[in-house]
């Protein structure tokens, strides 16, 4: 553990990284060799804003294993017309950048959890 993880208890939070145009998205969703987590998401939604720190959670407890990204409604309108969003929150997930699938509304972390387990499993190195 560094010293700053001990000075201030514990690692530090992964925080999702944000996307607002299409080369962002593009760069960190579709061309990521991880799979990726993706909030849509709105200031004016308190469901978006309980999941916020669910999903720093995730991106932290995962790390290096999911990508976590978010991406609010006042993104390149293009982006948000390609995506096909209709609520906030949407939850959309991409793996090798094709879209897996896509939840509307707020998910409990232990959701991610068992999602990311299932779809996403760890795998033997040596198999």
């Amino acid at each position: 553990m560094s010293f700053l993880a001990k000075l201030f208890g514990g690692s530090p939070q992964v925080v999702p990284t944000h996307l607002d145009t299409w080369e962002s998205f593009s760069e960190h969703v579709l061309k990521s060799e991880l799979p990726v987590i993706v909030d849509v998401w709105s200031t004016s939604c308190a469901p978006c804003r309980q999941l916020a720190p669910v999903l720093t959670r995730v991106a932290t407890k995962y790390d290096g294993r999911i990508r976590v990204a978010e991406l609010t409604t006042d993104a390149e309108p293009r982006l948000l017309m390609e995506l096909n969003v209709r609520a906030t929150p949407t939850i959309l997930v991409f793996h090798r950048g094709k879209e897996m699938g896509r939840m509307a509304g707020f998910r409990p972390e232990s959701w991610f959890d068992e999602m990311i387990e299932a779809e996403f499993p760890l795998t033997d190195a040596s198999s």
